[in-house]
């Protein structure tokens, strides 16, 4: 009976593993994507060139407050704050709101190529 039980046990463990950490996660679903992840960012503002930040390393911290998720950087780069996270594919957020461009996240991997009111950040970082 211990055998069996043990045995139980385990298969319930590797299924919910395999189902919690599918590639199918959304933003829009779950907390997965909160978190430091770091690799190479940059920051041009057309508005203020003092505030530009070359291609450096750095990191981005992924939070989320309710439904809407913020990305802070390192190395004096401005947040973007309050982004909307929509089902979209592969993870990747559409934008309405004076901003153009996509954040595609997933549990490893952060790629940002947005611009919005004269200002641009990119970012390839993993965890």
């Amino acid at each position: 009976m211990k055998t069996t039980f043990k045995i139980l046990s385990l298969l319930l463990i590797t299924v919910f593993m395999a189902t919690s950490c599918s590639k199918d996660d959304d933003p829009a679903d779950n907390d997965l994507f909160i978190g430091k992840y770091e690799g190479t960012i940059s920051f041009k503002d057309t508005n203020d060139k003092d505030k530009d930040v070359s291609s450096t390393e750095g990191s981005v911290t992924v939070t989320k407050v309710g439904d809407n998720y913020s990305f802070n950087f390192s190395n004096g780069i401005p947040t973007i704050k309050d982004i909307s996270m929509k089902k979209g594919d592969n993870n990747t957020i559409m934008f309405s709101d004076n901003g153009i461009g996509t954040i595609t996240v997933t549990a490893s991997k952060l790629s940002i190529a947005f611009t919005r009111d004269g200002q641009a950040w990119l970012a390839d970082c993993k965890r």
